[in-house]
Order: C-alpha cells, then sequence, then structure tokens
C-alpha cells in the first residue's frame, strides 16, 4: 500500500482544558513545545516524512493560532504535500464538530474527493517520531477494516486512554475508552495496552461506519464506533515500539511516545528532550522534525515566550 495513496486528517479540534492556563487563548496542538516548535509539527513532520501528500489538519478551539502557524512553518511552496486547516462548516456547513468522529463525518468529501486505497485519522497532540508506511504495511497485510496505533503505559495511567485486549497476532477483542479499572497485559500486571488515537481505516468501512454512527447519534471513535465495529470488522492493533525511524541516537528511548495533555506531561516531556542528554532528540537529520524552529516566532504566535510557558505551568500546579 503506498503512502501516497493514503488521506490523512489530523483531528486537532479539542478544547485542552487540562492544560489551562496555556490553553486559555490557544489551541493545545498550537503550543510551543520545545525548540520553537509546536506540538502539532510532530504529527505533521510524521505524516509529510511518511509520503503522505494530501494532509487536513480538523481545528474548531481557538483555532487562530493553529491557522497562523500552519499556513506559515507549513507553506511547502508546491502542491505536494498539501496541508490545510479545516473549520467547521466549511465543508458541510455544520455549526462544530460534537466529537472526534462527528469531524470526520463533516469531511468525508475531503476523503471522497481523493478515492483512497487507506484514510489515516491522527491525533495532533503527542510527542513522537513514528513512520506511518510500516503502519501502513501492517495494515495491508492484516487485511485490517481498522488499525488502532497501540502502546503500552503504566497501569496507574491507562485510565486516561483506549485500553485493548488483543490475541495472538494482535486482533482487537476488547476497546474500552478511559475506563476506571483498565485492564493490565496478561504478561505484565503493571501495564495496559492503549490507543495512541492513531487509525488507518478502509476508505469505505469508514464511510459505512460513520454514517450508521450519525444513525445512532454517536459522535467518537473512542467511545462509541471503535467499540461497536470490533463485533462486525476486523480490527487490529499495531505495536508502535517496532515502529523504527532511521536517525535514533543509542541514548534516546526507543519508541518515544507522549500524551502531553496535562501540565504535568507538558513539562515532564519538555525536560526530557531539553535535558543534556535527551531522551527525545529534537535534531534528527534523517527523519527532521519540520515547521518553524524558531522560539521568537513562538513567541509571536502564542504571547509567551517558550521558558515563560515553564514558568506559567510551573505556578499553575503549585
Amino acid at each position: 500500500m503506498r503512502s501516497g495513496r493514503t488521506v490523512a486528517l489530523v483531528l486537532a479540534g479539542g478544547k485542552g482544558t487540562r492544560l489551562h492556563p496555556l490553553t486559555a487563548e490557544h489551541a493545545k496542538p498550537a503550543l510551543p513545545f520545545a525548540g520553537g516548535f509546536r506540538i502539532v509539527d510532530f504529527v505533521l513532520s510524521n505524516l509529510v516524512n511518511s509520503g503522505i501528500r494530501h494532509i487536513y489538519v480538523l481545528a474548531q478551539y481557538k483555532p487562530q493560532s493553529l491557522v497562523e502557524h500552519v499556513r506559515s512553518a507549513w507553506d511547502m511552496k508546491c502542491s505536494s504535500p498539501h496541508i490545510d486547516i479545516v473549520l467547521p462548516g466549511a465543508a458541510s456547513g455544520s455549526q462544530g464538530f460534537q466529537g472526534t468522529a462527528d469531524a470526520v463525518f463533516q469531511n468525508l468529501s475531503l476523503v471522497e474527493q481523493h478515492a483512497p486505497d487507506a484514510v489515516a485519522v491522527f491525533a495532533a497532540d503527542h510527542i513522537y517520531r513514528m513512520d506511518v508506511r510500516q503502519m501502513l504495511s501492517f495494515h495491508q497485510r492484516c487485511d485490517a477494516d481498522v488499525t488502532v496505533a497501540a502502546v503500552t503505559v503504566p497501569l496507574a495511567r491507562a485510565s486516561s486512554f483506549g485500553v485493548m485486549a488483543t490475541e495472538a497476532g494482535g486482533r482487537v477483542t476488547s476497546f474500552e475508552e478511559k475506563p476506571c479499572h483498565p485492564a493490565a497485559l496478561p504478561e505484565d500486571p503493571t501495564r495496559a495496552y492503549v490507543s495512541m488515537g492513531n487509525y488507518l481505516f478502509k476508505p469505505q468501512v469508514l464511510v459505512q461506519a460513520l454514517l450508521e454512527g450519525r444513525r445512532r447519534a454517536e459522535t467518537d471513535f473512542g467511545h462509541h464506533l471503535l467499540p461497536r465495529l470490533l463485533s462486525s470488522r476486523r480490527i487490529m492493533a499495531y505495536n508502535f515500539h517496532s515502529n523504527r525511524v532511521p536517525g535514533i541516537q543509542p541514548n534516546e528511548e526507543p519508541g518515544y511516545w507522549r500524551d502531553v495533555g496535562t501540565l504535568d506531561a507538558y513539562l515532564s516531556a519538555r525536560r526530557e528532550v531539553l535535558a543534556p542528554v535527551p531522551r527525545f532528540r529534537l535534531y534528527n537529520r534523517e527523519w527532521p522534525l519540520r515547521g518553524v524552529g524558531q522560539g521568537s516566532q513562538a513567541e509571536a504566535i502564542t504571547g509567551f515566550a517558550p521558558d515563560e510557558l515553564s514558568e506559567l505551568a510551573l505556578s499553575t500546579v503549585a
């Protein structure tokens, strides 16, 4: 399966309430992270580096700074790849996105106009490097209707994610979004297998699932569509820890992935990448992080310099 025949929809519309006050005036994906890069730059870099040409960023909450950043830092100066920001109502005339699945449903026309082999629906708010082509190959080999990128996390943190159980080979047998009592891995009672919020769909499966979801008033992938599809569709879990990206140094953490949805997580990840011996290097010539890497430009867009962001977050936590 060629990555060039994939359309990507990047979910960037959430309020990011757990990152308040940083998100009081700006969408979480637009926040500076480190080195002048914004959070959204990580997913966009992964998609572009993987050869995906048609990328749509679905924005909603406080979108202005996100729109300005994508249009300036990601002006590709050519027709391929194409990255565009989509706001509610732009394709459907709707008033707003009611959830992740509803956001994609309202923009199915963007998918249909490209007639892709696969549709990638990816979250916009995580720090990681990923060769999406490897996930696409897994998706094709398994003849999956849906593939969910997955990682293991400490059981104590698993309630913040969609928790999965799988059988041998990776087929998903259960999916529970943000459970109060997450199930542990059979082989490791201290950890759980969770969704990264990155999905690949066969296009016809996505369309049918969203149409049925519309009839059922379902608005979210994790809470509604994925659990329902388990009984009728082949859903596979792609183990992100098997993904290999070139240029990773020995001191870096293999399979580094962080959800920076809270102030503690955001600050912890910043410390990890800015440490003298970083667990994740921002600069990798073989798999570059793209976007505008200048702190002064980050300050201009958000109103905060990167150091001021840390001080503000620390004072809030205290």
